[in-house]
């Protein structure tokens, strides 16, 4: 039983990317994993101002929800990120969330596999690359962590349009019941 931790960053009401998070974690739980869900929904994430001084104390010096959420990043054995894309990238606050990670850099993190659930619009191969690829960077960061797998659900565009996307659902409620 791995402790996963679930990370929506969708802020948009009713979204796709939330619908089909709660199928990945259907089949995490049915899969024996303990699941926790963080959405960034009404949470405060300010900017990170790039000072540094969370690499000698652990800690940001900015208060806000980043610092709890960083705390339940931390401690957890598996990180799931679920973004929709914009303009073929995580969205704005999936990678603001990143960043104010930063203290989590010279901890003794827990966390060993991440992976990413996306959905767009579009929905040819190569719509997920950058987000991906964004995510892999910040992963390549921490060497006891791995980029372990990553899912796209596209061509999926109004709000809650994924509720009527069998395979979509089908697809991500595989995937959570996969993860390592």
């Amino acid at each position: 039983m791995r402790k996963v931790l679930v990370i929506t960053t969708s802020l948009r009401a009713n979204s796709n990317s939330d619908v089909l998070a709660q199928r990945l974690m259907q089949g995490a739980t049915d899969a024996g994993h303990d699941v926790q869900l963080v959405s960034l929904k009404g949470k405060e994430l300010r900017f990170c101002i790039g000072c540094l001084s969370c690499q000698k104390t652990q800690k940001c010096v900015l208060r806000d929800d980043a610092v709890e959420i960083a705390e339940k990043v931390k401690n957890a054995d598996t990180l799931v990120f679920v973004t929709p894309i914009y303009y073929y990238e995580m969205c704005g606050q999936m990678k603001t969330l990143l960043d104010r990670l930063n203290p989590l850099y010279p901890s003794d993190y827990k966390f060993r596999k991440v992976y990413m659930l996306s959905v767009a619009a579009e929905d040819e191969d190569e719509v997920p690359e950058k987000a991906v690829s964004g995510l892999r960077g910040w992963v390549d960061c921490f060497e006891k962590a791995e980029l372990a797998g990553s899912l796209f659900c596209g061509g999926i565009t109004a709000p809650g349009e994924a509720s009527d996307k069998s395979e979509a659902q089908a697809r991500a409620y595989q995937f959570g019941k996969d993860l390592k």
